[in-house]
């Protein structure tokens, strides 16, 4: 028997695909907005939401018997919040200049809606492990959208990938600049953050007719 029961494995891989939280339940938006217009932030900030989600998961599903309905929503934001500033505190200590470079967006975790959605509507009625599990897959789901964006977002805006220069010299007109191609400027832009996620909506759609919403 495997470690993972079926039902147990659709936790992790559903909001992979045709439960993404961005693509499909379109939450956590603004992050993909903020920090993807490069490749390592949105790996750092996927990476954080995974802990926090994981580990908040398992901790309100620990306490879902104990907590008082009537604050329970104060209760979850304690448990993020705590998580968040151990976050926080790990990236000042161990990599400040990224630390430095997301700045307010790792504080903003703790507004994620994902967060507080999961912990609502899964960590709260289910036990510790499928909690994790829970929280894992939507996190990994997360993450992945944001990694797909800053990929892109810093390869056509700036011919980078975590700052190597891989499509050659803008400046000595090497690589591609030698025949010509000129970097897109606009998908350093906020904005292009949304174009991005709505062309892989579209792409997730073409591929999955079920997920087309009816109007």
């Amino acid at each position: 028997m495997g470690l993972l029961s079926k039902k147990d494995s659709k936790l992790i891989t559903d909001p992979l695909a045709d439960n993404n939280p961005i693509t499909i339940q379109v939450l956590g938006i603004c992050s993909a907005l903020a920090i993807t217009a490069q490749l390592k932030p949105s790996i750092v900030m996927a990476i954080s939401v995974v802990f926090v989600l994981g580990v908040g998961n398992v901790v309100i599903s620990l306490m879902r018997n104990i907590i008082p309905s009537k604050i329970r929503i104060i209760v979850q934001l304690v448990v993020v919040a705590t998580l968040v500033i151990i976050v926080d505190q790990v990236l000042k200590a161990f990599a400040y200049s990224l630390s430095k470079e997301l700045s307010v967006f790792i504080g903003l975790i703790i507004t994620n809606c994902i967060i507080m959605g999961r912990f609502e509507a899964f960590a709260l009625g289910n036990g510790p492990w499928k909690s994790f599990l829970d929280g894992i897959g939507n996190a990994a789901g997360y993450g992945l959208i944001l990694i797909i964006v800053g990929f892109f977002r810093e390869l056509l805006g700036s011919g980078t990938l975590f700052g190597f220069k891989v499509l050659g010299d803008s400046v000595e007109k090497t690589g591609l600049y030698a025949i010509g191609y000129e970097n897109n400027g606009f998908m350093v832009l906020p904005p292009m953050a949304l174009i991005v996620v709505g062309i892989i909506i579209w792409v997730q759609r073409s591929k999955n007719k079920e997920l087309i919403e009816e109007n």
